[in-house]
């Protein structure tokens, strides 16, 4: 960058130690951080016939007044000014509220221009401004922007221009001109004096257009280099497993693999023989087969001579593993082992001798697997379900009890494609995309929570077919801030509604983790019929048995959580249903009721998610890794984002990126990240 716009604002006439404070609460210091601050909208002044402008629209208008002013007070202070505007062929109402100062302003027979809302229905505008005479504006479209302190979107402009006409020569193009000109995007000075100073829309859509590109390529090139840099300074173990034996194993499976689960296993596999370290995201649906995707690639990794781990959040759902792995792989002389908080004394010392003697192939376990006494003597693949549910710091402490083994991270979170290759930029990402066959789909209804008798008597038709049903709340006891249905209130009165025929159970997160596992396995051996809980039992229970899921307040949740919980049905030979009992005020909320109803792809929830809720509540608020950009929108700009992240990959592998001078600014940035010293992105 030009030294010149490192230097402070204070070098701009009118900017003295005040402004340059408030300034700088709005983290601009230097001239570069005054041209760089973007507006966050524009407003449009030009005008328009009102044929063409919709109901509750902003709309600027020019006009003769027609006649005089009526002015009228009501309340503390409060007015209301009105007169009437002759608009073209249109006679209609402008109202000012709080305004009583301009009534010896409007005088009839002059010209006025009026901005504010338009209510088409009674042909009245609700005037935000008003200028005396023709179109007074300096602009037709004026952008607005975010500030602090004293400083006016007026003074902003001001500054801006002033930084424009001093240092205007100083702004460098940053990007290489080859892609500039393949995507003919603007130079970096004309975009940058287009996003302050557009004559309309259109200007603005192509100075917003370079800068997006720019974010996302800056971005995707430090996932990028940090996957170069992870792949060439960790190098992997080279598996030689037996193809023969893992073809063998695929024959004899109860069922036969879907086209999907293939095209993973073969990913995979090709993973596994390579030298470089395997950094793999598997992403398949509730149900989808990803276990039996996970014990092809153990049992591989078994026959090349090494052994595997398989990490899950939860010890329920890793003593269900164990159980679908044993099954599998038992008959191949393969010994799986469960190592939990559960196995004590002299079991557990057993399991942890056999373990570093080499006699187990593979250990299933929660993070109990990472405990400073589990020691294996040859790790060479690792597999973290639910990845999501673990620290970064868990996954590290597994994968470093191997030399370098192979890594995949198993997730039933539909996560959009989108932010796939947003946040795990730096994985190889699998998917499988398609259902067994003879999957029957979950049937799911939308019920207002008057038909709760009936939503009741359905259940019980179900639950005296010897079947089971889970009820799910959003909180666990009343609260006064929220008119939502609780797991303790449902749970009375859904006990006495079924007492003395079918047995109710409770879970929540306040429960102990011995608990929580209690009720689970009371659930899923039948000895309750009917389990109340919050969402805690989201991920990984399989109980077959369970036939039909209510959830309470489902407009509550979004539709990834939904699809979550709606999962945990459907997983036995028997058709299963879903009912959300809800009553939407928003259109968001109905709309996403609507989805429930018309789809079970969870990739398609997800994207659907993605649009309605935007990226920082997808993962919630403590999920780290997405970043912030400043112009560019993940979900609106996502082509821009896979052609950033194809180009940076193309970059990063070619020798012109580390040699050319085309590049020099890039790979600044990328030094600057600390990437290319190996550091991890913050």
């Amino acid at each position: 960058m030009n030294p010149n716009l490192n230097q402070s604002v204070m070098a701009l006439k009118g900017i003295g130690e005040e402004t340059a404070q408030n300034l700088a609460e709005m983290k601009i210091f230097s001239i570069n951080d005054l041209l760089e601050y973007f507006p966050y909208r524009y407003d449009d002044y030009s005008l328009r016939d009102l044929a063409e402008v919709q109901h509750d629209e902003k709309v600027t208008v020019e006009g003769k007044v027609h006649s005089e002013p009526s002015l009228s007070f009501y309340g503390r202070k409060k007015s209301k000014l009105m007169i009437r505007l002759f608009v073209g062929r249109y006679l209609i109402k402008v109202v000012f509220f709080n305004q009583p100062y301009l009534k010896n302003k409007l005088i009839v027979n002059e010209t006025i221009t009026v901005t504010g809302k338009w209510d088409a229905h009674r042909q009245t505008i609700t005037a935000s401004e008003m200028q005396s005479g023709p179109n007074g504006k300096i602009k037709d479209f004026e952008p607005v922007y975010s500030l602090r302190g004293k400083i006016t979107n007026k003074g902003m402009r001001k500054f801006i221009y002033l930084a424009f006409q001093q240092y205007g020569q100083s702004i460098e193009e940053n990007m290489p001109i080859s892609l500039l000109q393949t995507y003919k995007l603007l130079n970096r000075k004309d975009a940058l004096q287009v996003m302050h100073f557009p004559k309309n829309a259109e200007d603005v859509k192509h100075a917003r257009r370079r800068f997006v590109y720019e974010e996302f390529l800056l971005f995707q090139l430090k996932m990028q280099a940090l996957r170069k840099f992870e792949r060439e300074h960790n190098p992997g173990i080279s598996q030689d497993y037996n193809l023969s034996k893992v073809k063998e194993f695929i024959k004899c499976l109860p069922f036969p693999l879907t086209t999907a689960q293939k095209r993973v296993v073969n990913e995979i596999m090709t993973d596994l023989k390579a030298s470089t370290r395997m950094n793999r995201l598997l992403q398949g649906d509730v149900g989808s087969g990803k276990t039996v995707v996970a014990a092809i690639g153990l049992y591989a990794s078994v026959t090349a001579g090494f052994q595997g781990a398989l990490m899950v959040p939860t010890e329920i759902l890793a003593e269900q593993h164990a159980q679908s792995l044993n099954d599998l792989l038992a008959p191949f002389q393969v010994r799986c082992e469960l190592l939990t908080s559960a196995v004590k004394g002299k079991r557990r010392r057993e399991i942890l001798a056999d373990l570093s003697n080499g006699e187990i192939d593979i250990l299933i376990g929660t993070h109990a697997l990472i405990q400073d006494e589990v020691s294996f003597q040859k790790l060479g693949f690792v597999i973290t379900d639910e990845q999501h549910r673990f620290g970064v710091e868990q996954r590290r402490v597994l994968r470093e009890k191997g030399e370098n083994p192979d890594v995949l991270f198993m997730t039933a979170t539909p996560i959009p494609r989108t932010l796939a290759i947003t946040v795990f930029g730096e994985m190889d990402v699998s998917i499988i995309d398609e259902m067994p066959a003879g999957r029957k789909s979950i049937e799911t209804y939308w019920a207002k929570p008057e038909m709760l008798d009936r939503v009741l008597s359905f259940v019980e038709k179900e639950l005296a077919k010897s079947h089971q049903a889970y009820v799910i709340c959003p909180l666990i006891e009343e609260s006064d801030k929220l008119d939502v249905q609780n797991a303790i209130d449902v749970h009375t009165t859904l006990s006495h509604y079924f007492q003395n025929r079918f047995k109710v159970g409770l879970m929540h997160g306040r429960l102990s983790s011995d608990e929580k596992d209690a009720v689970m396995k009371a659930f899923s051996v039948n000895d309750i019929q009917v389990l109340v809980s919050t969402t805690v039992v989201e991920v990984g229970v399989n109980v077959p048995n369970a036939t039909i899921m209510v959830i309470y307040d489902a407009e509550r949740f979004g539709l990834s959580q939904l699809h979550q919980l709606r999962g945990r049905v459907g997983r036995g030979s028997d058709q299963s249903y879903c009912i959300l009992l809800a009553a939407p005020k928003s259109e968001v909320g109905q709309e996403r009721m609507r989805i429930m109803t018309e789809t079970n792809d969870g990739f398609v929830l997800s994207e659907k998610d993605l649009e309605l809720r935007g990226p920082g509540d997808f993962f919630g608020k403590k999920q780290s890794g997405i970043p912030e950009f400043r112009v560019a929108d993940m979900v609106h700009d996502y082509r821009t984002l896979e052609v950033a992240r194809n180009d940076a990959a193309r970059l990063i592998q070619s020798k012109a990126f580390w040699t050319s001078p085309e590049y020099e600014y890039l790979k600044r940035q990328l030094e600057e990240t600390g990437v290319l010293e190996g550091e991890k992105l913050d």
